[in-house]
């Protein structure tokens, strides 16, 4: 069987980790041969294809990023591209594609196999907000990248007195500001699941100075403020018609400031959280979701993607992997409440 390999979407440490395995056990155990599609859903598309072999995957396995590259291509933004995906599996003689990718990818992945392209799905999201897993592989890494910036600007902000705003990814989730801003104690930590009233930070920012220490407030860049303030965003689309979102931590600088007239400074983490080699924890779920993804090639088993359940790798529909995201309940964001002030 030749099977073509592809990762869609913000890359994430471990990306190189599911392709090494997935190379690894399929030539070694199963006899199949492999060709990487480059740039996500853009390589099944244009035909654009690099060789992907054991040599090819040797000394991968800490690297950060993606050896195959990625985008957020759309395979369905015009109506021919099924059909021009089954031409290059036909003119490459590939017989299966095994997608790296998060919502999107994944998404366009669930529609390719209903209409009769064979794929399995292997989650990938920064963000760790895909419900059908656990976790994704890329997520820990970017906690701790995160929780190490908290760390060191905690000591600046106390040599200064001033409140700072720390920026972090989670568009509609917000897992990486609360595992980061709980693990590096974090004074206020906003998420996208819960609107923020502005006063009550405000009031946060006061009570932390009147402990003689100053503030450190974790945001992920899709908090919002409750009615009546408006959060700057840009106007431009991705492929997906997702908006990219900026602005908030400087929506937080300025309010705090004028209303406190505390100094306050914003940072934002951006793709540094992206970047560098995987933690352990990543790699190992990383190449463990790989060696599963290329069993269930070898077996037929298309339409689905491989899932982490407590310590066991199962598989899941694609449609169900895509189906609702994973978002912070309640109760444990009330367990960061506590230590708010």
């Amino acid at each position: 069987m030749k099977i073509g390999v592809l990762t869609g979407g913000g890359d994430c440490p471990g990306l190189n980790a599911v392709i090494r395995a997935v190379v690894r056990k399929g030539v070694g155990v199963y006899g199949h041969s492999f060709v990487g599609f480059r740039d996500g859903w853009r390589g099944p598309l244009e035909n654009d294809t690099v060789p992907l072999d054991v040599t090819a995957v040797r000394g991968i396995l800490p690297r950060g990023g993606t050896i195959l590259g990625s985008s957020r291509t759309n395979p369905f933004a015009s109506a021919d591209g099924p059909s021009r995906i089954r031409e290059t599996l036909d003119r490459t003689g590939v017989d299966a594609i095994v997608a790296v990718g998060g919502e999107d990818t994944l998404g366009a992945a669930a529609r390719l196999h209903a209409e009769g392209i064979p794929v399995v799905g292997v989650p990938k999201t920064i963000d760790n907000d895909l419900s059908a897993t656990d976790y994704t592989f890329g997520f820990d890494t970017a906690v701790n990248i995160a929780m190490e910036a908290i760390d060191r600007l905690h000591t600046t902000a106390e040599s200064h007195h001033r409140v700072l705003v720390v920026e972090v990814m989670g568009r509609h989730a917000g897992w990486i500001a609360l595992h980061s801003g709980m693990a590096a104690g974090a004074n206020v930590i906003l998420i996208p699941e819960r609107p923020f009233d502005i006063d009550k930070v405000c009031a946060f920012v006061e009570q932390r100075f009147a402990t003689r220490y100053a503030p450190i407030i974790v945001v992920a860049e899709g908090a919002r403020p409750i009615a009546g303030t408006a959060m700057a965003r840009e106007g431009e689309l991705d492929a997906f018609g997702h908006v990219r979102l900026q602005g908030i931590s400087g929506l937080l600088e300025t309010e705090i400031r004028g209303r406190t007239g505390r100094e306050t400074r914003a940072t934002v983490l951006g793709h540094v959280q992206r970047g560098g080699t995987p933690t352990a924890f990543d790699r190992w779920l990383a190449t463990r979701f790989g060696l599963h993804a290329v069993d269930a090639v070898h077996e037929g088993d298309f339409g689905t993607m491989v899932a982490l359940h407590g310590t066991r790798i199962d598989r899941v529909p694609l449609s169900e992997a895509t189906g609702e995201l994973k978002t912070v309940p309640e109760h444990l964001y009330g367990e960061a409440e506590v230590f708010f002030g």
